[in-house]
């Protein structure tokens, strides 16, 4: 027992000292408290902030300029499919077609309606999906439903 107090005191002493060390080579900042420890995790946590706010104002910046550009295709064929998963629990087949239009996309997607056994009875669906410039969903239809393997009026 009188082990684990002389061992806890130690402890305790090597943390204080450890601790003067700390302030004495960092300057510290007076607080309101002045005690110059609390100035010296003030001053760190000032920096942080200030260097956090940096890497914020720069992601903002750079999403900024990412909105302006126009996506790329394959991007959005990929979110028109999981987001039109996410809307309606369907799982996508794959993209069927893709057109670039005035204010955004058109993207075709194939989608499983019902799921039969033998896999070749599924019915499946083709839905259009419009999105903007930038590949956000403005909106989607259904455009017709057929089973799986039956040659549609393509």
């Amino acid at each position: 027992m009188a082990e684990k107090k002389t061992a806890q005191k130690s402890t305790k002493k090597t943390a204080k000292k450890t601790a003067k060390k700390t302030a004495r080579k960092s300057p510290a900042k007076k607080s309101q408290t002045g005690s110059g420890q609390d100035s010296g995790q003030d001053s760190g946590q000032d920096s942080s902030r200030d260097s956090s706010q940096d890497g914020r104002s720069t992601r903002k910046a750079e999403a900024r300029t990412e909105s302006r550009r126009p996506a790329r295709a394959s991007q959005v064929a990929a979110s028109a499919a999981l987001e039109l998963l996410e809307l309606t629990g369907k799982q996508a087949e794959g993209v069927t077609g893709l057109e670039r239009v005035d204010d955004g996309w058109i993207v075709q997607v194939e989608v499983v309606e019902v799921r039969r056994i033998p896999d070749t009875t599924d019915v499946l669906a083709l839905y259009e999906v419009s999105t903007d410039n930038q590949g956000n969903l403005q909106g989607y239809r259904r455009l017709r439903r057929y089973a799986r393997g039956v040659p549609g009026d393509d």
